[in-house]
């Protein structure tokens, strides 16, 4: 079966399937038009409904604008990365808050004891990590969905990250992302994608 015949098995219409993903690219260059709050809320209000573990939802969002922030954050930043993020309209940190299981007897009601089964620190550490990764991936494809594109970047220093902008130590980075409407179109072809078959087994 071929993408495209693949592609009519799905409900989603054909147009959005190519603004989510297979026209989607990375940004690393933008224009300088705003991105406002009103953006970044559409954006929250769509993906806050995708499933994490126990719905435990432990990304913590902040909007990197003042220049004295952005300066801090760009300063921590692995130097290939600087000049894109230098040229975002706007940045936002994604973090994991390590306190999320304070929020479960609201988020996960019917077990009244889900947040004892992360009194350990470090089981703790490692749910919030691996559903923030989840949270952040459905917050690049919702802000596909509001018309703009993403920069996720991965190559900064995270201890500076961490005691700059969350001193207190409840939370943790797990990526930066750039956003806003891209300058120019990509300087190489859309990478390779592994094929169904290299991918799938069944047992």
């Amino acid at each position: 079966m071929t993408p495209a015949a693949a592609s009519r098995h799905l409900v989603l219409d054909p147009a959005a399937q190519d603004l989510l993903f297979r026209e989607a690219r990375t940004a690393t260059a933008f224009t300088p038009e705003a991105v406002g709050d009103h953006q970044v809320r559409a954006v929250y209000e769509l993906v806050k409904y995708a499933p994490t573990s126990m719905n435990q939802q432990p990304m913590r969002i902040v909007l990197v604008r003042s220049e004295e922030a952005r300066r801090e954050l760009i300063s921590h930043l692995h130097r290939g990365n600087r000049p894109k993020a230098a040229s975002a309209p706007l940045i936002a940190l994604l973090a994991a808050d390590l306190r999320f299981h304070e929020t479960l007897p609201d988020l996960f009601p019917h077990l009244p004891r889900a947040k004892d089964l992360f009194a350990d620190p470090a089981v703790r550490r490692e749910s919030a990590r691996f559903n923030t990764a989840l949270q952040v991936a459905y917050f690049i494809v919702g802000v596909r969905a509001a018309g703009l594109a993403a920069g996720p970047i991965v190559g900064y220093d995270a201890d500076g990250i961490n005691k700059a902008f969350f001193g207190d130590g409840t939370r943790e980075i797990v990526t930066a992302v750039t956003l806003g409407r891209p300058a120019r179109e990509p300087g190489h072809p859309r990478l390779p994608r592994l094929p169904f078959h290299d991918v799938l087994t069944t047992v």
